[in-house]
């Protein structure tokens, strides 16, 4: 009887670990990323509109920007939420904000500029 209940000690001891480390992890916040011309930069409030394309539509996204989000252009240069401009194509990652009060970004990269506007020529 002793050595049963040892083998099976040893055996539970053995596979513990293995049965421990195959639960899958806990999920990640979820985020969404979209890429599309900036509208709106608004600095005193720390938020940015981009328009982005969706199907045959259109659609804005307001996104509150914290303080420690980190802004850069496409080469990895550091920029200021303010350096960000309305026609600026942006690319933002970006997740629901803590009770629902909107989106909150995570990274903003700017990976280009429009060179016309709404009266220049293509």
């Amino acid at each position: 009887m002793s050595r049963f209940v040892l083998a099976s000690i040893c055996i539970i001891a053995a596979f513990s670990p293995v049965a421990t480390a195959q639960q899958p992890a806990a999920p990640a916040a979820p985020s969404h990323n979209v890429q599309g011309a900036v509208r709106v930069v608004d600095v005193r409030g720390r938020a940015l509109e981009v328009t982005t394309g969706v199907g045959m539509a259109l659609r804005v996204v307001r996104i509150q920007v914290p303080a420690n989000v980190r802004v850069t252009a496409g080469g990895g240069a550091v920029l200021t939420l303010s350096q960000l401009g309305a026609g600026d194509i942006v690319r933002v990652s970006y997740g629901g904000a803590p009770g629902g009060g909107g989106y909150l970004a995570y990274t903003i990269e700017r990976v280009g500029r429009m060179e016309t506007g709404a009266g220049g020529t293509p």
